[in-house]
């Protein structure tokens, strides 16, 4: 998006509103105790905001529709917390969290000015240019945020189709590794764009002058937002080759295997609490910001939503030191990070493309070196309980 600079200030008190409203909602939804009855739910919040706004000029100010689906997401992220799909809600920051979301008939206010660019009638601030990155599908609500760079982006809502199956009945098995982000059974090798050497050193030369910078100052201000910039070029890098490398996959191949990892427990911190500090600490953040770069997790999700019941997991254990050929299990047979060599056939091959194949073959090998049962989906538990009914 391109707005003016009067537009900038307007879109970001808007954003200040749906948080105040999405914070405030979410302390009452926190104040819940089984002896004291239920929270307010959406109606009664949404209630509680129609005398707000008579009684607050500045939340009145506001457009009525922000405010309302701040609400209606924290009601959404708090059933889907209760159906075990995702977290618990959390707070949102400034800085951090700036967006907000308009639905109905508002949000079907947009025109195109030329071939590429586009404008939107938002409430309460008037007419914003966009870019428009591809033909607009046929939607019925659309969510503006800026991200930490201060880039602001509009994405309208549509659900698109699964990518269909070729029909070739071809299977693909996909290793995830640190040093090469995607191995497949095919040989391929591929990683997400990292950034460069002349990046690397200018971000580790504004790391030091943040670290020197006077808290509150403009110029510790100014160094944040150089840093997000370049934090913000290695992540469009990183998800446009999970794009691009998901789409190539769910296109080529019927069936897609990949190991069944808990991404979100290999990258958790190792350090521990004071009474009980961690070992290694600064060796397992390294390790875990290699794999988070790599974009293990998003890479399976957008998988999953494109080859819908096309992916299957199989369990990663001993895949590395399994051969390929003869089926011997052997840690040795693992000479390094890039080289496998069989001890029992003499099988060489590069070892994450070894790794692919045997996830390839969907079974998982047990420490004997028995083949396990076959894969199968995984499908996804829920994670916690709903303690009692929420009104």
């Amino acid at each position: 998006m391109r707005p003016t600079r009067a537009q900038e200030v307007l879109l970001l008190e808007a954003c200040a509103h749906a948080r105040y409203v999405w914070n405030l909602g979410l302390e009452q939804r926190l104040m819940w105790r089984r002896w004291q009855g239920p929270t307010p739910g959406l109606a009664g919040q949404s209630r509680q905001l129609t005398d707000a706004r008579a009684e607050y000029e500045w939340l009145a100010s506001g457009s009525v529709t922000v405010q309302q689906q701040a609400l209606r997401d924290l009601d959404r992220a708090w059933r889907n917390f209760f159906g075990g799909t995702h977290e618990r809600p959390t707070w949102r920051k400034e800085g951090v969290h700036e967006g907000f979301r308009i639905v109905g008939a508002q949000a079907l206010r947009v025109e195109q000015v030329t071939r590429s660019w586009s404008r939107v009638l938002i409430p309460k601030i008037g007419w914003v240019k966009f870019k428009r990155s591809r033909a607009l599908p046929e939607f019925k609500s659309y969510r503006v945020t800026r991200d930490r760079a201060g880039r602001w982006h509009i994405a309208f809502a549509a659900k698109p189709d699964p990518i269909p199956a070729p029909g070739t009945g071809a299977v693909v098995g996909v290793d995830r590794g640190v040093k090469v982000a995607v191995a497949l059974s095919t040989g391929e090798m591929t990683s997400p764009g990292r950034l460069r050497p002349k990046e690397r050193e200018r971000l580790l030369r504004l790391q030091r002058k943040l670290a020197r910078a006077q808290r509150g100052s403009n110029r510790r201000g100014r160094t944040r937002a150089a840093i997000a910039r370049l934090r913000a070029r290695e992540g469009d890098r990183r998800r446009d080759w999970v794009e691009k490398t998901s789409t190539d996959l769910a296109a080529r191949f019927e069936v897609i295997r990949v190991e069944d990892l808990n991404v979100k427990g290999m990258t958790r911190s190792a350090k521990g609490i004071p009474e009980a500090p961690g070992r290694n600490v600064r060796q397992k953040a390294g390790l875990n910001r290699g794999i988070l770069a790599q974009g293990w997790g998003q890479f399976v999700t957008r998988l999953e939503q494109k080859a819908a019941g096309r992916v299957e997991k199989v369990n990663a254990a001993y895949t590395s030191q399994c051969c390929s050929l003869c089926g011997h299990v052997d840690k040795d047979s693992r000479e390094s990070q890039a080289r496998f060599v069989c001890t029992a056939c003499g099988y060489t091959s590069n070892a994450d493309v070894n790794a692919a194949r045997n996830i390839a073959a969907g079974h998982a090998v047990t420490a004997r070196g028995d083949w396990g049962s076959p894969a199968r989906p995984v499908k996804r538990e829920p994670q916690h309980v709903r303690p009692g009914k929420v009104a």
